[in-house]
């Protein structure tokens, strides 16, 4: 099933689409490294996503990473509807050089984020590094998921938060992974 989510403010306009269970991968932010990084995202996850993304991106990045959490966190809600017959937790390591990244999911209709990383440089390339949790309490809140993210050490941004992208991407995959249960994991019978 393709979901198809449009955003369009006065500072952004976006267009993505998601196959929750493998497709094409295309990804234009206008943000290099940002494209980089969703790529590695649907790659690792083994999620089709496309996005053609424009953004006030003479102001600064900030509009257009936010808004792309938005737009592929409402994506990943509807696809995974009312979340049965799908794994619901998955956890994840991801080893990048000299850093290592955590990220655990629950897919519990209850959004929240918890987000430990402390990047030694501010940016990378065209990209603010402190974006990284703005993207993915975004991308959480509007996905409908619980998120803790920990970066456990490193000294290069970009190494730590290509760790952190593949991480999510694991543990997305893991809890997403489909189930022969046709109801939603929990004693409540619903999420």
């Amino acid at each position: 099933m393709s979901v198809k989510v449009e955003r369009k403010t006065k500072e952004t306009d976006i267009c993505t689409e998601l196959e929750l269970y493998g497709g094409n991968v295309e990804i234009s932010t206008g943000i290099g490294f940002f494209d980089h990084m969703l790529t590695a995202f649907a790659v690792h996850g083994g999620f089709g996503i496309t996005a053609s993304v424009k953004g006030d991106l003479n102001v600064d990045c900030h509009h257009t990473v936010e808004d792309t959490g938005i737009a592929l966190g409402k994506a990943f809600n509807e696809a995974l509807g009312d979340k049965s017959g799908i794994e619901r937790y998955g956890t994840f390591f991801i080893p990048m050089d000299e850093s290592l990244a955590m990220a655990s999911v629950d897919i519990s209709g209850r959004p929240f984020l918890v987000f430990d990383a402390e990047f030694p440089q501010e940016r990378v390339g065209e990209f603010d590094t402190c974006m990284t949790e703005e993207f993915f309490r975004a991308f959480a809140f509007n996905a409908g998921i619980t998120l803790h993210i920990k970066v456990m050490y490193g000294k290069n941004s970009h190494h730590m938060i290509e760790a952190i992208f593949k991480a999510v991407a694991h543990a997305m995959r893991v809890a997403a992974a489909k189930t022969d249960n046709n109801t939603p994991l929990s004693t409540k019978g619903v999420l």
